[in-house]
Order: structure tokens, then sequence, then C-alpha cells
């Protein structure tokens, strides 16, 4: 079993979860967590998958008010993921995750994190129906999330080949495509130091195994970047899922330790 229960991605009904964060945090108490970080997608104006931008200092109230109601039986904190381009303030969190769901064409903002058929739709309308052209835009993209930034945590690094495994949306084993995911990880490794092992696409069906896949994992490693792992949770009852998967994937691509968040900081836990 892993050494501690903790985990900083979960959404809550306030964004594109599907329970409260008081229904979660009674889920992680009685599944034994010892701590639990909210990270509700903030606010952007160009996909429906954020929470209102209205209901921000709601979801602070909440989650400081949950934090404060069940202090003696579990640490809860107050997180955010921020999208590349969403364009909001990034104070008033213990810790916040940047992550890229979109991607900009023309001017005009593109989300791709998506069904696989419309990311096909999406392939064809705006890269001429060359999926991997969406996946070097990505890349690019992804590089310059310090621009926005910084944050403490990388979220899912390699989400473009979401639906790679399950639906053929461009060749993710291709040596073009492996290319333009390293260059975009060096880039962003110089600047952001910690990134996720997300397990979350394995418990919603899209992939066998988490982000960031193994080679660039372990050029994560290489480049001595740190990890935690989350389980990017959206409904209560997968909260603890693959954690202990994750912990043994992390040791198979050369890491002998994952970081947890105190409310502070980052403290190292061996695997």
């Amino acid at each position: 079993m892993m050494k501690y229960k903790q985990n900083l991605h979960t959404h809550s009904r306030f964004c594109d979860g599907q329970d409260s964060v008081e229904e979660m945090v009674q889920h992680a108490i009685a599944v034994g967590f010892d701590s639990i970080g909210f990270s509700g997608h903030i606010y952007k104006d160009y996909t429906g998958s954020s929470m209102a931008q209205a209901d921000i200092p709601l979801y602070k109230q909440e989650v400081l008010r949950v934090k404060e109601k069940y202090q003696d039986k579990i640490a809860v904190w107050l997180g955010a993921e921020f999208d590349m381009f969403a364009d909001e303030p990034k104070t008033g969190f213990d810790y916040t995750i940047g992550s890229v769901h979109c991607v900009k064409v023309d001017g005009k903002i593109v989300e791709f994190d998506l069904k696989a058929h419309i990311v096909k739709e999406i392939i064809d309308k705006y890269f001429g129906g060359d999926g991997l052209a969406l996946a070097k835009e990505y890349y690019k993209t992804i590089a310059q999330l310090p621009q926005a930034g910084p944050f403490d945590i990388v979220g899912h690094f390699d989400l473009i080949c979401k639906n790679c495994e399950k639906a053929f949306v461009f060749d993710d084993q291709a040596p073009a495509y492996k290319q333009a995911a390293l260059e975009a990880l060096h880039a962003l490794a110089e600047k952001q130091r910690v990134f996720e092992i997300n397990v979350g696409s394995m418990s919603r069906g899209y992939k066998s195994m988490p982000y960031p896949a193994p080679f660039l994992l372990k050029e994560l490693k290489t480049l001595g970047c740190e990890i935690v792992i989350t389980q990017d949770c959206h409904h209560k009852e997968n909260l603890l899922d693959n954690f202990n998967y994750g912990a043994e994937y992390a040791k198979s691509c050369g890491f002998d330790e994952v970081l947890i968040f105190d409310g502070k900081g980052f403290t190292g836990v061996k695997l």
C-alpha cells in the first residue's frame, strides 16, 4: 500500500465533478485519506466545463468551510486547476495546477479534451485531417505554460493522447510525435519542476495507463523533476482508484519517491 493517501486533483459539482465538496471530503475520510486537495476548473469563457465566474468566491468559501468543519479528521487544501488561457487571478489558493485543454487556431481557442469523434471533427476542420498537427500544436502550447503561471503542478502533460488508445486520432508512437513531446517537456521542465502522474483517465475508461507515457516519465526523472500522484477525481467512488498502480508505475520509470503537499509546500515520501 502507499505510505500516504492524498489526492490533489479533485473536482466537485462547482465544475464538472459529480459530488459536492463535503460529500467528497466525507468519502475521503471514510476510505482513510489523511488529506485532500480540491482543484476546481477555474472559469474560462470558452468552455462549459469550468465553474462559473461568480462561483469562484463560493467555491473558496465552501472548501474553507469544510476544511474547518473536518479539521480533526482530515486536512483539506484549497487548490485550483487553471487552463493555459484562463484569465482569472491565481491568488488565494494553497496550490495551483496548470493544464492545457485547448489550442489556438488563427486566434480562436479550440478545445480538444473531448470525446474521440469530436476530436476527429476538430482535426478535420482545423488541421486538414492531420491529427499529428494537432498534437504538435498542443505541445507548442504547453511548452509556453509558464508564461501563464508559474504553477505548483503541471497537469496531465500528454493529455492530447487521451483518445489514442481506444480510437485512432493520431499515432502516439510515431517518432515525430515523440520528438514534439520531448521538446516541449524539456522546455517546460526548465521552469516547472513538479509534474503529476495522473491515473484518472484509467477510471474513466480512456487509457490503460496514466499520464505521462513511460518515455516521458523516464525523461522527467532524467531531468531531475519531481512527481505527485493524482486521481483527477470527478466522482467520490473513484477516489482510491489506481494509486498503487501509479506508485508502481513511478518506480518502474526510475522514481524512488513521490511528493505530498502539507499546506505550505511539498515533502518527499519514499515509494
